[in-house]
């Protein structure tokens, strides 16, 4: 009997394949834009984290990264704190112990169930004042492309997901409809140059990933 496959195992060899390319952009966002939302007291989470470009690059005083990934661990910094485990289970993380949480390309992968669950975690989570920071694919932007990754379930442009966001309980900060392209896999060179010239543009080409800042509302 042939022994069962291994879905994260085998995503990661072919759809999200390791590319040293986005460790040149995540450096590069981290230091032209994300550090400059993130006190160096933190503690960032990652929810999601893959091969750990962002969580390895921001500069604060506590990293933890999520992702049910088992090979994650492999390529976190020994200063990132790892938990193979589902974005929507964070028992491990202490009650209002995070400043700020972020997402990238993980959403779209969850059942509407699913996201629910992790948002109340994240609410758990999260200090007074701090913020759930999400990127993804924005629908609206991106429907050629959206659903060329076989593991996508769920669907949202940048209403849809402040909405979502606002039912379960957060208050949007910041929603961003264009705000990066939709993926690396293009012949467009990425260095940091050019990456800081594009995010300094008020308008950006091609932009199809949204990317949306919250906190938990008050009430």
């Amino acid at each position: 009997m042939e022994p069962p496959l291994n879905e994260e195992l085998n995503y990661h060899e072919t759809r999200f394949t390791f590319d040293k390319r986005r460790e040149v952009l995540w450096r590069t966002l981290c230091d032209c834009y994300f550090n400059k939302l993130i006190d160096p007291g933190f503690h960032v989470l990652e929810l999601g984290a893959g091969y750990g470009h962002f969580i390895n690059n921001v500069k604060c005083v506590r990293k933890t990264a999520v992702d049910k990934w088992p090979l994650m661990g492999n390529y976190l910094n020994p200063s990132v704190e790892g938990h193979f485990a589902s974005a929507a289970e964070l028992g491990f993380v202490e009650d209002k112990s995070v400043d700020f949480v972020f997402a990238s390309n993980l959403f779209e992968h969850l059942t509407q169930s699913e996201f629910a669950s992790c948002l109340s975690e994240v609410r758990r989570t999260l200090k007074s004042g701090g913020t759930l920071n999400i990127l993804q694919p924005n629908y609206r932007r991106a429907y050629r492309e959206y659903f060329d990754d076989y593991t996508h379930v769920a669907v949202y442009s940048d209403i849809s997901l402040c909405d979502f966001l606002v039912a379960h309980g957060f208050d949007i900060l910041v929603s961003y409809p264009g705000f990066l392209p939709f993926s690396i896999k293009s012949d467009m060179p990425v260095i940091p140059w050019l990456i800081r010239l594009y995010m300094a543009l008020p308008w950006r080409p091609m932009a199809k990933q949204m990317f949306v800042r919250a906190r938990p509302s008050a009430a």
